[in-house]
């Protein structure tokens, strides 16, 4: 049985947006909703370099990553082909108007993946 968590309306999401989802462990999950007002929900990271999804452009049920333009189906959270990859989707349920989120995947699901590191921070340990 699911334990469903009601995240906000569909109309709080913006036409061809995204909201992003808190969680306390683990990475953000990404909210989208396309302009047919259907909503998908993907970990807030592309599987290319990490890119934030919920800032890209979504298209039908694509969204594009900010980063490097890579195409993420959000039904699957596969890339389109030519590129390869994957980033971990979660189930969703619209219910009167609410988006549900289900809240054993919100607690965990895609734990063990770290988001993107950037910078002079990202650079490798050099041993002396």
């Amino acid at each position: 049985m699911s334990d469903w968590k009601k995240i906000c309306l569909v109309s709080d999401i913006p036409v061809l947006g995204s909201r992003c989802v808190a969680r306390p462990a683990g990475m953000d999950v990404a909210v989208f909703r396309n302009d047919k007002d259907e909503v998908f929900a993907l970990l807030d990271r592309c599987p290319h370099k990490g890119g934030p999804l919920s800032q890209g452009i979504v298209f039908g049920t694509s969204v594009a990553c900010p980063l490097h333009n890579w195409t993420i189906g959000m039904a699957d959270g596969c890339a389109k082909a030519p590129d390869e990859g994957c980033t971990p989707k979660f189930s969703v349920k619209v219910e009167n108007g609410a988006v549900h989120l289900d809240g054993h995947e919100l607690a965990t699901h895609a734990l063990d993946l770290a988001p993107p590191v950037a910078g002079p921070a990202h650079k490798e340990a050099v041993s002396p």
